[in-house]
């Protein structure tokens, strides 16, 4: 009996033993299925979680910036209007001789008489400023002294259409170097101008060269280019070159008559172009335009050079203005220069068809030596 009771207590001894070195054993699958499923459903619901509040923080993210861009619009629209306003408001001031005469705000502006190259009004018109796209004048003057076919069709390329800013055209179109010269003078088309530099006798390069050649045989003294659409801010002038400009070039009726014109519709293969002029004055008609053309960049202002006739079919004058602070102001600042003329316009042009010099106290004009 003793015997048994030892025997049973030994092996009690070692079971426990060999529990206690085995250890607990490990949970049966059903168990460890579980707690997989309890991990993957809360990595679901951290996951769900997160995509609601990017999503949340993505909408916060657009309504911020459409908001900003609400406030960025009406910023812009006030300023408009005000400037707007401001130019609506012919301003004049009083010369050193007493006379009323205008106070435009623009950097430079002028009134010219064609007739016999007299400057009738003028503020820092000899001052050398850039002209951005008042440049096409130029590069259409250029384009047509060598009488091209203008049904030529030509393919516009890459290159024409590369940082162009405004332009209608793609690579890849095929239009007429007619088209073109519409595109160039009503719709301000940079990468027109750079395809007619490219397809003339001339090359690109040498476009440029003629242009310059060409400012010098006018003897535009102030005016130099430096590549054809106006782009660069290197394209410079002043406000009594582009007045001459602008006269001689309506001389052309090629260029007048598309520079008269408001819309126009250019065909580019299978696709159809409208455009519209620049030119406010022509758009409105309420100012007979004879020529005109428009011009920005940054460094430029706003710029507009025109030519106009008077009412009851008088006398023409060249207007200028250059270095404009809005887009309306340049063409009120247009308006008001040719209504203050107007007013003069019996006075004065009775005078200078007289031989002598220029003597009368209502044109406070310093006049440059016409070239």
């Amino acid at each position: 009996m003793i015997r048994l009771r030892f025997t049973t207590a030994a092996r009690l001894i070692c079971v426990l033993t060999a529990i206690t070195a085995v250890g607990v054993p490990e949970p049966s699958s059903a168990a460890t299925g579980t707690t997989t499923a309890k991990k993957t459903a809360s990595a679901t619901t951290a996951s769900k979680t997160a995509v609601r509040k990017a999503t949340t923080a993505s909408k916060t993210t657009k309504s911020t910036a459409r908001s900003r861009r609400l406030r960025a619009a009406r910023v812009r629209a006030a300023q408009q209007a005000a400037a707007l306003r401001e130019a609506l408001e012919p301003r004049f001031k009083f010369d050193e001789t007493g006379n009323v005469v205008p106070d435009v705000r623009a950097e430079a502006a002028i009134i010219y008489d064609p007739e016999n190259g007299k400057v009738l009004w003028e503020i820092n018109s000899t001052s050398r400023r850039s002209i951005a796209s008042i440049t096409k004048v130029m590069t259409a003057v250029v384009f047509l002294e060598n009488s091209p076919d203008l049904t030529r069709e030509v393919v516009v390329e890459r290159a024409d259409v590369r940082a162009a800013s405004t332009t209608y055209l793609r690579a890849g179109y095929k239009v007429t170097t007619g088209d073109l010269l519409h595109l160039l003078l009503i719709g301000s088309d940079n990468a027109s101008a750079r395809v007619l530099a490219r397809v003339s006798p001339y090359g690109s390069k040498g476009f440029i060269e003629r242009m310059n050649a060409k400012a010098q045989e006018l003897g535009l003294m102030t005016t130099s280019y430096a590549d054809p659409s106006g782009l660069l801010a290197d394209n410079e002038s002043s406000a009594y070159d582009q007045a001459r400009l602008i006269t001689y070039a309506s001389g052309d009726d090629r260029i007048s008559s598309i520079m008269r014109t408001p819309y126009y519709t250019v065909n580019a293969g299978r696709r159809q172009i409208t455009i519209h002029s620049t030119n406010q004055l022509v758009m409105k008609g309420d100012v007979d335009v004879q020529a005109g053309k428009t011009g920005f960049i940054t460094k430029a202002g706003y710029c507009l050079a025109t030519l106009l006739r008077l009412p009851q079919g008088g006398p023409q004058v060249a207007v200028v203005v250059l270095g404009a602070k809005s887009n309306p102001g340049r063409f009120w600042e247009t308006r008001h220069l040719f209504n203050w003329i107007s007013t003069k316009a019996q006075d004065w042009f009775g005078q200078v068809s007289d031989s002598s010099p220029q003597t009368t106290s209502q044109v406070p004009a310093v006049v440059p030596a016409a070239n």
